[in-house]
């Protein structure tokens, strides 16, 4: 497996094969010919952004040569490759002093750090360390190396309890019992990390999760995606972890710890109540929240538009949703008030504390009116035929040639012998009677209401007349029929 200097040799160049390759051949005679080809020269440096993914780097390599070609670099990538020894990581990243970002993930970090450092690498401020199982012991010793650093990854790395604190011995406690020989102290505090990336650790207890708030006590971004957390409740824990028993953090409530924190994201975790989203609302400085495909939306019934809804209302504080664009004032109050009317008609022992607030904010709503704007499946239609006229009950997604059958009883002649003509009631002065021709229409799409005319006429009686009147007009044809 190659080293990093390998890699590097093998992606740049080696700038010693080039000179080696420009110098003169002395067993060569006769007349020399050059050809100049433009040709890219090995770079005696590397760019300062460095990416070497999947290479299969395994060492650092010669300490001189690295000095000399990553002393610029400013971020580094080497995901996926096959480093396993720390003492291998450290020898690459004490030639570059200048480093801002490092990738490590996909590398099997898991054993411990046993060597001493006295480097510190004051200008890095993103490290990432997903999926190297690296273990909690090995992560304070890093950051006690990174003053600086400010964004901390974190995923993929199997841990289900967060262990950021260690036992002294040397306990300056006043009130130590005879019990309590040992006093368990936090580690010093990372201040300055603000981005912790957590997604995919199966941490299911939120005073777990507390710990990190209590590590990093600036953080203003939490990543906790597909974290199988099952509820923010900090009291829901088996009181047999001994994880729980021996634990010195000690948060009265579930956004102890987390004062600072501004982004939080919550996909895909077990969360499935809706007091897990009462108890987010406390978070004091929360805005932007992601909470999706939990249980707690699983079955059909809520619309997407009503978890909103219910998210926002019950979240005054956070501003942006899953994504979505800031939250207006006019979408907040709609949601608000929509939250009172799915409320107001539950038991008084199923609303939330918060549909009390919002009443105090609102007042007693109404309840909306049920409007129904379908059209009407039966209408009352007047039939004329002749002298003779008759209110029926008519389906209006029957068609044309339907209700020509139905009538013929009626009409006293057989529907192939039938004209229908529409009369609306409201436009019967402005535009007359509407020839029903098309066997296959409905009847809604003439926009039939009840109270509207339609007449029939004999097709027959209608030839006879056109006969022996083939010179009437078609408006005094019209008035002859009583169209």
């Amino acid at each position: 497996m190659p080293s990093l200097l390998e890699a590097l040799e093998q992606k740049y160049g080696d700038p010693r094969s080039a000179d080696s390759d420009s110098s003169p051949d002395d067993d060569s005679v006769g007349i020399s010919v050059a050809i100049f080809v433009p040709c890219k020269s090995p770079r005696a440096a590397v760019p300062a952004l460095l990416v070497l993914n999947d290479c299969d780097i395994a060492t650092a390599g010669e300490r001189e040569a690295l000095v000399a070609k990553c002393s610029n670099v400013e971020e580094l990538d080497l995901a996926k490759n096959k480093l396993d020894q720390w003492t291998e990581v450290f020898g690459i990243l004490e030639h570059m002093p200048r480093l801002k970002f490092v990738n490590l993930s996909f590398n099997s970090l898991s054993k411990p750090i046993d060597v001493s450092l006295d480097k510190r690498w004051t200008e890095l401020r993103n490290l990432v360390l997903n999926s190297t199982h690296v273990n909690w012991d090995s992560v304070q010793k890093i950051l006690k190396h990174l003053p600086s650093l400010e964004e901390l990854h974190l995923s993929l790395n199997d841990y289900n309890n967060v262990a950021l604190h260690e036992t002294s011995t040397d306990c300056d406690c006043q009130n130590k019992t005879d019990n309590d020989n040992n006093c368990e102290q936090l580690q010093k505090k990372h201040s300055v990390i603000r981005i912790l990336h957590f997604t995919g650790n199966p941490v299911q207890n939120w005073r777990e999760i507390t710990k990190l708030g209590c590590a990093f006590p600036n953080l203003d971004t939490l990543v906790l995606a597909e974290c199988p957390i099952k509820s923010l409740d900090i009291n829901n824990e088996d009181p047999h972890n001994r994880n729980y028993e021996s634990d010195p953090v000690r948060p009265e409530s579930p956004h102890d710890f987390f004062n600072s924190l501004k982004v939080l994201n919550l996909n895909s975790t077990d969360l499935s109540s809706w007091d897990d989203v009462e108890r987010l609302a406390k978070f004091p400085s929360l805005r932007c929240l992601r909470l999706q495909g939990c249980p707690l939306w699983e079955g059909n019934e809520y619309t997407e538009h009503e978890r909103r809804q219910l998210l926002i209302a019950r979240l005054p504080n956070v501003q942006t949703l899953n994504g979505g664009g800031i939250i207006s004032a006019d979408e907040r109050e709609d949601a608000e008030r929509a939250f009172i009317r799915y409320y107001m008609d539950k038991p008084e022992s199923d609303r939330p504390e918060r549909y009390f607030e919002l009443v105090q904010k609102h007042g007693k709503l109404d309840p909306l009116v049920n409007v129904d704007l379908r059209p009407e499946k039966r209408v009352k239609i007047t039939f004329t035929c002749g002298s003779n006229s008759e209110v029926r009950s008519v389906d209006i997604y029957r068609t044309v040639s339907d209700l020509k059958t139905r009538l013929e009883g009626f009409a006293g002649f057989p529907a192939s012998k039938m004209r229908l003509f529409y009369v609306d009631q409201d436009l019967r002065d402005i535009q007359g009677p509407e020839s029903m021709r098309f066997p296959l229409k409905q009847l809604f799409s003439y926009n039939i209401r009840s109270g509207d005319e339609i007449i029939i006429v004999c097709k027959q009686e209608c030839k006879k007349r056109n006969h022996s009147e083939s010179n009437i007009s078609e408006k005094q044809e019209r008035a002859m029929y009583n169209l």
